[in-house]
């Protein structure tokens, strides 16, 4: 005799068959979820080299924008080197300065006349290769919606139409206290 499950978890019998009723949902049930038992050997190493050859660099005048872009031009070319997607943090580790810093230039509030316009180029193009990534389905939705909205100022906005309900012409207190009146008790 076989044994299933019913929908309460208690187990039914029936003679030829067994059933098992799952659950809705998973743990990996999300079509770009990775299962952390497929991560292929080496791959959070190669991560960790990466991030490492920033952590190793020279620190660069910041105060100068000539080393500034060229230090921006070799994350990029870094990242296409060892194939991996920029990331803001991996930006701003390759500068040596934090996101905060990086924020302040991008906004203007200091350098503004020598490093703004670097650093406003450099994360358009960051932006653009979330855009491509979030588009072509390589970026996990849900970490692309965190990243959009962390870094790129990307949020959700719901707009409400408010329309006053007009009554059309003014109608005095007086009056509708009468209409109550007429009203029914209940």
């Amino acid at each position: 005799m076989a044994t299933n499950k019913t929908n309460n978890n208690t187990p039914a019998t029936s003679e030829n068959t067994t059933i098992v009723k799952r659950g809705r949902g998973g743990k990996y049930n999300f079509p770009t979820t990775v299962d952390p038992d497929s991560i292929e050997p080496g791959t959070n190493s190669a991560y960790v080299r990466h991030a490492l050859a920033s952590w190793n660099l020279p620190p660069i005048d910041i105060a100068d924008p000539r080393q500034v872009e060229e230090r921006i031009g070799w994350y990029f070319n870094h990242c296409v080197e060892d194939d991996m997607k920029p990331t803001v943090k991996g930006f701003c580790n390759a500068l040596g300065i934090s996101r905060q810093t990086l924020f302040v230039w991008r906004t203007g509030k200091f350098r503004e006349e020598t490093h703004q316009a670097i650093i406003c180029r450099a994360y358009d193009l960051l932006e653009e290769m979330w855009e491509s990534n979030m588009a072509n389905g390589k970026i996990n939705p849900v970490s692309g919606i965190f990243l959009g909205k962390n870094n790129f100022g990307y949020r959700d906005q719901q707009e409400y139409v408010v329309t006053p309900n007009q009554m059309g012409e003014t109608v005095s207190p007086d009056i509708i206290e009468a209409k109550y009146d007429e009203l029914p008790e209940l």
